[in-house]
């Protein structure tokens, strides 16, 4: 490969999935990180909140074209002040941050690590961040061949519809289920149950498992397929194996994460929460508080991570065992912030 390479030159599997998440549009540096480039910035441009419509005003028209032809171009508030849509202003700046923010970095991952390492709150939209995380993955897992892992790595960037049927712990997309609810779509395996305001409605999304694995490839981009996550089931250990890539790939860290049923350790030094319910609900196991069999049936996965690096740990968690967990809301809603299995383990301090 040479020293920068397009990323369709480098999909190493020769299958091709998630074409929406630009990763086509980037490059890759020696390192293996991806570079912005101004394809991939105009991308942004032609979002809807952003691409003229039939009634923007002239000032606005030439503002695009301009970034259009040179999307780094510097953009001042008395041009800016030529848009006469106030909203469209907004829409605007709002690109222009992310832009600025993007090219203020060497590479997109250390522009993400940079939103969560700073001390002050991302003033990017979640959306944004959301598929910032998608791409990242995309280099993640480049050349991967499986498509269980693919669906797996859907939790990092897309809030998914847990169904307890029948002793399964069932995963849908949550815009997918909405959607579909909605307007009655119709799929194959598995079904899923959503309530509404007026009735409970059926909803039937194929369930990805080893025997259909490769119907994933052709729809990937519509995130319309199911998986189990039980323990011992596969989506469970490919979810785990993206946990391991994302920090290998982003911290340079080799850890080994197994699924778990419970934590029964007296010495439990460690915890991630993977999302905010996760965290409440490890922090009062840790702490020794009372739960409920509600909070506990929140639980959608626990795993056991050992760092193989000591040296990459503080001292006193060396040979010890982080726990890391994932938890629904009590409405059936998972939303996982991959940013915390970055910012929040005990790494040692770096020279």
């Amino acid at each position: 490969m040479s020293p920068m390479t397009t990323s369709a030159e480098a999909r190493r599997a020769g299958r091709d999935y998630w074409r929406s998440a630009g990763y086509h549009l980037l490059q890759r540096d020696e390192a293996g990180r991806l570079t912005v480039t101004p394809d991939f910035l105009r991308a942004y441009l032609t979002r809807p909140e952003v691409h003229p419509v039939e009634d923007s005003c002239a000032g606005e028209r030439a503002l695009f074209e301009a970034l259009m032809e040179d999307p780094l171009r510097a953009v001042g508030e008395t041009e800016l002040a030529r848009i006469a849509d106030p909203d469209a202003r907004d829409n605007y700046r709002v690109v222009l941050r992310f832009r600025d923010h993007l090219a203020a970095h060497a590479t997109l991952e250390a522009a993400y690590l940079a939103l969560f390492t700073s001390g002050q709150p991302p003033a990017i939209p979640p959306v944004f961040i959301d598929q910032m995380v998608h791409v990242i993955l995309c280099n993640v897992l480049d050349g991967t061949r499986d498509t269980l892992r693919l669906r797996a790595a859907e939790l990092f960037f897309r809030e998914q519809n847990v169904s307890l049927r029948d002793q399964r712990v069932m995963l849908a997309d949550e815009e997918i289920v909405e959607m579909y609810a909605s307007t009655g779509g119709m799929g194959g395996l598995g079904q899923l149950l959503v309530d509404s305001a007026t009735a409970t409605r059926q909803v039937s999304l194929d369930v990805l498992d080893e025997d259909n694995a490769e119907i994933y490839w052709e729809r990937s981009d519509r995130f319309d397929t199911v998986i189990d996550f039980r323990f011992t089931q596969p989506a469970l250990d490919a979810f785990a194996r993206v946990l391991e890539a994302w920090l290998r790939h982003l911290l340079g860290i080799e850890a080994r994460i197994q699924p778990m049923q419970s934590i029964r350790d007296e010495r439990w030094s460690w915890h991630v929460g993977l999302d905010a319910e996760a965290s409440r609900i490890l922090n009062a196991l840790y702490n020794g508080d009372e739960l409920g069999m509600v909070d506990l049936e929140q639980v959608v996965g626990l795993f056991r991570m050992d760092i193989r690096d000591r040296k990459a740990v503080r001292e006193a968690m060396r040979g010890k065992p982080v726990y890391l967990g994932l938890a629904m809301t009590r409405g059936g809603r998972l939303r996982m912030k991959p940013q915390n299995l970055l910012t929040n383990l005990p790494l040692a301090e770096r020279g």
